[in-house]
């Protein structure tokens, strides 16, 4: 005997069901991404290519690249730690466009790498978590904007260049030998401090004098030229989230800290939207509320349809059941046993048996028994539930 496949419940999902209920939350996910995607587009505008001096961008710094090349300076790019410390000594300048993305681990790896190399480093927009570590001697206080400022120090760079476009970051610094220059509210804006074997740090506060469109303006050519071309060799190092260079605490601390927090936040705020979204979706539902049918429906169709959702569900004890309460419910009354007691078979079976006896039906089987195993078993019991009412009625 072929057995065939039970046909697809009229309850259960279809792919147009499935879709009803999920597009609403696709099409918030499908909007999220788009705004995400439209902020960065709107928001990396002019900064695409910052300080980098393959760009030819706004703030992108060809220009002086192009500039210290005309004057047989030779410029290269590196994008990691280990690139820009194997190419520190005392015929290059490093200059370091971000040193506040450098992790702790990774500054005093360039640091000590740079502390006996008799080079030139230069600092772009050093704050409080670099300057310690990359120039120590010199602190970060709070910054001021960048501005158009005069040198007032003795430094020969900064003298030839005059006014400048420097302001930012402000420092502090008590090493002997040092300059400090471009002061903004009384304090410099540009340090240069002696170091070991002939090298030189030098910090300055703001990079505007490094951008194609702030080159031509003032003396920041001549500064720019001064600060990044007095050795023969130049190294533009690009910090990236590409270095693998691990720190001494782990992997996971490096790729941590090489995560802008602006990501951290915004997964933050995504993982609250989906908890909140979770609650609001698993809310629990209130009491039911009766309405009236809009249209009227007979009973026999009502029996009917249910009984095909029974039978294409296979659900012969939910039947059964249905079948047995409905007829303990009717002999309750006829038998004088409360409506209470009409589902305890305590109670129930010996009030039938002394209105029928002698009686051949096995009452606690039909009252109170096990599902039936089949169609046949189940089509039995509802024709031995009948005939039990009715000798009740007649008795």
């Amino acid at each position: 005997m072929t057995l065939t496949a039970p046909p697809a419940s009229s309850t259960s999902p279809t792919a147009r069901l499935m879709w009803t209920r999920g597009r609403g939350i696709a099409l918030a996910l499908g909007l999220l991404l788009i705004a995400g995607i439209a902020i960065a587009a709107i928001g990396s505008g002019d900064k695409h290519g910052r300080l980098d001096p393959r760009a030819a961008d706004p703030l992108g710094s060809r220009a002086v690249a192009q500039l210290l090349k005309s004057h047989g300076i030779s410029v290269d790019v590196v994008t990691t730690l280990y690139g820009a410390a194997s190419a520190a000594g005392p015929a290059a300048t490093l200059l370091v466009t971000e040193p506040d993305l450098l992790s702790e681990a990774q500054q005093r790896t360039l640091h000590t790498a740079l502390a006996t190399s008799g080079g030139r480093t230069v600092l772009l927009a050093a704050g409080p978590a670099s300057v310690p570590a990359l120039a120590p001697g010199i602190s970060a206080v709070q910054a001021a904007d960048a501005s158009a400022l005069s040198p007032h120090c003795g430094l020969a760079a900064a003298r030839r260049a005059g006014t400048a476009d420097t302001g930012g970051e402000r420092y502090v610094t008590r090493l002997p030998g040092s300059d400090s220059c471009y002061p903004a509210n009384g304090l410099p804006t540009l340090v240069r401090a002696p170091g070991a074997h002939g090298g030189d740090t030098v910090v300055l506060g703001s990079p505007d004098i490094l951008y194609n469109d702030h080159l031509d303006k003032r003396g920041n050519a001549s500064l720019a030229l001064q600060l990044l071309g007095s050795r023969p060799h130049l190294v533009w190092y690009l910090p990236s989230l590409t270095d693998d260079t691990a720190n001494e605490s782990g992997g996971e601390d490096a790729f941590l800290d090489l995560i802008p927090s602006g990501w951290l936040w915004g997964f933050l705020q995504l993982l609250l939207a989906a908890v909140l979204a979770a609650v609001w979706r698993a809310r629990r539902l209130g009491p039911l509320v009766p309405e009236p049918l809009p249209v009227a429906v007979r009973a026999a169709e009502v029996t009917e349809g249910r009984a095909r959702l029974y039978r294409t569900t296979r659900s012969r004890d939910s039947a059964a059941a249905v079948l047995r309460a409905a007829t303990r419910e009717r002999l309750a009354p006829l038998l004088g046993v409360r409506p209470a007691d009409a589902h305890a078979p305590e109670t129930l079976v010996p009030a039938v048996s002394a209105r029928l006896p002698g009686t051949d039906l096995d009452l606690p089987f039909l009252l109170f028994g096990p599902e039936p195993t089949d169609d046949l078993a189940l089509v039995r019991l509802a024709d031995q539930l009948d005939a039990l009412e009715r000798e009740v009625r007649t008795s």
